[in-house]
């Protein structure tokens, strides 16, 4: 599973970066160029103390060659390292947008039931850790991982061709121990890391999903009751943090061992060759150079080791997010909408949201173009169900709905749905001006556009009043706006829109007797013309559309205009009846 989980994260990261391949071969480049001058230093800085032992300490006896090499290759390492950094900067950070970018874009492409499924505040989360992990990851393999390898390998022929053999063995199995060691002692502390993730990720959606419903904590003086939940999932990442430390304690402890030990058994064996004769103080001087060279980035790689698991770990679940395949899909040979009537034809459809639950049972019902047709019924009866059909939120279990004649699943969502226009029963405005939420049904909306559309909705008054106008701020979900304003703004942005079809999912249902005239008033403005589905839960609303369909417990009992209904005295009559006492 591990392995499969990094052959897939190296995959994608691969593909992501392979746009930039030149760019990252001329990075790699300048990165050995600048190990290379890197290696050659203690070289230079051997033959300094050699030309210096024989002489004491006559500075003008000093090779100036070695001296000034020193200088140059020190000059060097850091400007090979800069343009190095230079290079791979502009990657990292392209790579993080596109991916961030891909993702989004991904997320809209699927259907509502994931979203429904999810919590936001978490899903947020993967999304801002994907992102930071693969700058991470990148960064760590260019800056830490890559070049210390290339410096490993490079010190250790030096040893072996300026030595023997036993430098070089010391030197690699020291490396070779400190990595095994880390890998496997991380391997056992990453349940503790996945662990405090998951607890941190759920805090994180606790807290979201309770500032979000922050009315209804205010409504049920709940402040306490959410403060508490919220100590315990943060109680519970304490807990789990804490073992991440304390494992992070032994493991800091045995890397400081290995690379102490390798440490000094070089230098006993380099000092005992110096007081035999078989080697320099110069070369003494070398050799301790590229220990300290070696073995102090080395030091750090326990760190890196940890954090690249760890952003494996949520690079796994970020490029994972890409793995999901709605199940909302459109068909291989798709339709392309040109001209859209407006005919709407459910045929036997069967639909549940979960299979122990048949919410419509064989339903069959036409709504013809241009038609006013409302959806009435009790709680649970599939009213909005009906309308998320339309708008294929869902695809049925069985039957087909059709426009114009032809199987929505035959045409492409883009086209259905730019041909359908929703105002909600619960509209959720975005925290921007009241400006950009209306022109959000047509970002390239002219400004007679939005004038017309803010007439037509009944929202012109409004607008008048407010001291900002169209510039005032709408605030988070819209909650500076009353409902009933909310459902205005709403309307204007579906005429926007300038759909064929327009849904009303229960637009009146929550709202006072005056906005709910306004409202009505904009219904009858924009549904002129159009196909209009009002699922209405006040029967007074929809007294005068041209049908009427009455549903019952996922079927369709009667239908007919608002006189025929009541004239035959049933479901119908007894809703009318009920809600005029």
């Amino acid at each position: 599973m591990a392995e499969s989980k990094f052959s897939f994260v190296f995959q994608s990261i691969r593909q992501l970066l392979w746009r930039w391949r030149y760019r990252l071969l001329v990075a790699t480049l300048f990165m050995v160029a600048a190990k290379l001058a890197s290696v050659a230093m203690p070289w230079a800085l051997k033959h300094i103390v050699d030309g210096l032992a024989p002489q004491g300490v006559d500075i003008l006896i000093v090779p100036v060659v070695f001296i000034l090499l020193y200088g140059g290759l020190r000059f060097a390492m850091t400007a090979f390292n800069e343009i190095r950094d230079t290079l791979f900067a502009r990657v990292t950070e392209q790579a993080m947008r596109q991916s961030s970018l891909q993702v989004f874009d991904h997320l809209h492409k699927l259907d509502l039931g994931f979203h429904l499924s999810r919590q936001t505040g978490a899903l947020a989360r993967d999304m801002d850790r994907g992102a930071s992990a693969l700058s991470s990851l990148v960064r760590f393999f260019t800056f830490s991982i890559a070049p210390t390898l290339i410096e490993l390998v490079l010190v250790v022929c030096i040893l072996i061709a300026a030595f023997d053999w036993r430098y070089g063995a010391v030197t690699g199995l020291g490396v070779l121990s400190y990595v095994l060691f880390t890998a496997i002692v991380t391997e056992w502390r990453t349940r503790y890391v996945r662990q405090a993730n998951q607890l941190d990720s759920d805090a994180s959606a606790r807290a979201v999903d309770s500032l979000i419903n922050y009315e209804t904590v205010k409504y049920f003086n709940a402040e306490q009751y959410e403060s508490t939940r919220l100590d315990a999932a943060l109680a519970s990442w304490e807990t789990a943090r804490l073992k991440t430390r304390s494992s992070l304690a032994i493991l800091n402890g045995g890397q400081a061992l290995i690379i102490s030990i390798a440490a000094t058994i070089m230098l006993w064996m380099a000092g005992h060759d110096v007081a035999s004769g078989r080697i320099t103080v110069g070369d003494l001087t070398m050799i301790n150079a590229y220990l300290l060279q070696l073995f102090i980035p080395l030091g750090f790689l326990g760190t890196v080791y940890r954090e690249i698991r760890r952003s494996f770990t949520d690079l796994d679940k970020y490029f994972g997010l890409l793995r999901i395949s709605g199940q909302i899909q459109d068909a291989d040979d798709a339709q392309t909408l040109t001209q859209v009537k407006g005919d709407i034809q459910f045929h036997n459809v069967d639909f549940a949201y979960h299979a122990d639950r048949q919410i419509l049972h064989k339903l069959n019902l036409t709504i013809q173009a241009g038609q006013r047709v409302a959806l009435v019924g009790g709680s649970g009866a599939g009213k909005s169900t009906i309308a998320r059909l339309l708008f294929r939120f869902y695809d049925v279990q069985s039957g087909s709905i059709t426009l114009d004649g032809t199987d929505i699943r035959a045409i492409k969502q883009e086209d259905l749905r730019q041909q359908i226009a929703v105002v909600p029963q619960d509209t959720v405005l975005f925290n921007d001006t009241l400006a950009a939420n209306i022109r959000y049904g047509s970002v390239n909306a002219t400004e007679d556009e939005m004038a017309q559309a803010i007439a037509m909705a009944n929202l012109a008054e409004l607008v008048e009043k407010l001291p900002e106008g169209l510039q005032t701020m709408v605030g988070e979900r819209g909650l500076k706006l009353s409902g009933g304003e909310k459902q205005r703004v709403a309307i204007a942005r579906a005429i926007l829109k300038r759909p064929r079809i327009l849904i009303f999912d229960e637009a009146t249902s929550a709202l006072d007797s005056h906005s709910e005239k306004l409202i009505v008033d904009a219904m009858h403005k924009v549904t002129e013309g159009r196909t209009a589905v009002i699922v209405a839960h006040r029967l007074s609303t929809i007294a005068d559309a041209d049908n009427i369909l009455v549903l019952d417990e996922g079927r369709l009992v009667e239908q007919g205009t608002h006189a025929q209904l009541l004239s035959k005295n049933g479901k119908y009559a007894q809703l009318w009846q009920l809600q005029s006492r």
